[in-house]
């Protein structure tokens, strides 16, 4: 695996711990203190207050989202072709976690978080803003990008850093889901991470939207689903 080079290589690693803490107080904080009164949005609350973040955090640095791979394709044929690839290699890993997962723990969907959106056209046209926002650029853009950059850095950039990195931000990444998915939810998307991470830093720094258009592609079709019955 070629490896993108880390754009904050060069950043203390306290500081980049520092940052990756920040925003994991603020992705945990702002979703935990929302979910009493909402389930459907203290998600994408808590990452929009974490882009909002990041960003600024970022900033500080001297660096953007570009650095860490957000840019305009040279290639839109090839971006196409990336975001095809990537999207086939999810449906076996998340068809194989599920095979595998649901012999251990039961699949409770997702605990009729999204039953608004059956047969609900405003429902629907609102969970797919979120799905283009929420649920593929920022997620993307903070438990790839920003999580698995910072988290290289703080451990010191190496090939082992940047493997253990993924993998943190996988294990983070499925807890993100366990609250109305389940372990066999959390485990499976937990898997997902991992794909996602790999794929980030073998080709995502150079452009993360294959990534992106996979992940907001995936949920579309299971939202779409949801509103068709």
């Amino acid at each position: 695996m070629t490896n993108i080079a880390n754009p904050l290589a060069n950043a203390s690693r306290s500081g980049a711990l520092l940052d990756l803490a920040m925003v994991v107080v603020v992705l945990v904080g702002v979703k935990q203190s929302l979910l009493p009164y909402t389930i459907v949005y203290a998600g994408p609350a808590s990452t929009f207050a974490a882009m909002l973040v990041a960003t600024f955090l970022l900033h500080r640095r001297g660096f953007g989202w570009s650095d860490l791979g957000l840019r305009w394709p040279e290639s839109w044929l090839k971006t196409a072709g990336l975001t095809a690839a990537i999207f086939a290699v999810f449906l076996i890993v998340a068809g194989g976690g599920q095979a595998v997962v649901g012999q251990f723990f039961p699949d409770i969907g997702a605990s009729g978080r999204f039953d608004f959106v059956k047969g609900n056209l405003v429902g629907y046209l609102t969970i797919m803003a979120l799905v283009w926002t929420h649920g593929s650029f920022f997620e993307e853009l903070l438990f790839r990008a920003f999580i698995i950059t910072n988290g290289e850095a703080a451990l010191g950039g190496t090939r082992a850093a940047s493997l253990t990195a993924v993998v943190l931000a996988a294990i983070f990444f499925g807890y993100r889901h366990y609250y109305y998915q389940g372990m066999h939810g959390a485990i499976v998307t937990g898997l997902i991470g991992l794909l996602f991470g790999l794929i980030y830093i073998w080709i995502g720094r150079r452009n993360i939207l294959p990534l992106v258009f996979a992940h907001g592609i995936a949920n579309s079709i299971a939202q779409t689903s949801r509103f068709l019955s």
